[in-house]
């Protein structure tokens, strides 16, 4: 499994010592999530934050926008260095045009889905992606409960991407710990995004090491 820690849950006072212990750890991406207080309830942060973050982090950024009008901000990720940006089904009219615009400035294309979107609506552009992040909670908060019928998501995607037979990566992002992760190991996830179970745990590390064995 990879794992990609959610900076939201890092000690903001205490980025530089946060960032250097995923540098030394196992994790595979460090994932980012920007919110306006618009799309979601919340304001976390933008582009200064990535901008100065983005030289001390030595793993690839995964930058996960939970922002209306996202496309209008694909050449400023690119230009912190992200290697995935993620918008949102829900945040985008034309989605396609978005992702050929991001794959065009050079990165990998994630399509995120809110709790409530079915992850039936990508098969017209499933090929087209390389990723899809289910949300196991309800965007906008760190800390919320596990939304069980994420599960059942992973596993119809993972049967649409066989069926398909293509290479798109499934990621997870909510309520992630030992037993959630094991649990979408085992439906068929490729990523899990984990924030308290990380920052909050007295052996970090060790936390990311439980991940990465599922």
């Amino acid at each position: 499994m990879k794992v990609s820690p959610s900076l939201l849950s890092a000690n903001f006072a205490c980025l530089e010592r946060d960032i250097d212990m995923i540098n030394r750890s196992e994790a595979d991406l460090l994932h980012l999530d920007v919110m306006d207080g618009v799309f979601v309830p919340n304001i976390s942060f933008g582009f200064p934050v990535i901008n100065a973050i983005a030289p001390m982090c030595q793993k690839p950024l995964d930058t996960h926008l939970m922002i209306v009008e996202p496309q209008n901000y694909i050449s400023q990720v690119r230009d912190t260095g992200a290697s995935i940006m993620t918008v949102h089904y829900e945040a985008c009219t034309h989605l396609h045009r978005v992702v050929q615009q991001i794959r065009n400035a050079g990165m990998l294309a994630g399509v995120a889905l809110n709790p409530a979107t079915p992850v039936s609506l990508l098969v017209d552009i499933l090929s087209e992606i390389d990723l899809v992040l289910v949300m196991s909670v309800n965007p906008g908060f760190g800390g919320q409960k596990f939304i069980e019928r994420a599960l059942d998501k992973v596993s119809e995607l993972r049967r649409m991407i066989d069926q398909a037979g293509v290479t798109t990566e499934i990621e997870v992002d909510g309520g992630v710990n030992a037993d959630t992760g094991a649990r979408l190991a085992a439906a068929g996830a490729d990523i899990v995004v984990a924030g308290n179970y990380v920052f909050k745990n007295d052996s970090p590390i060790e936390a990311i090491n439980t991940l990465k064995a599922m």
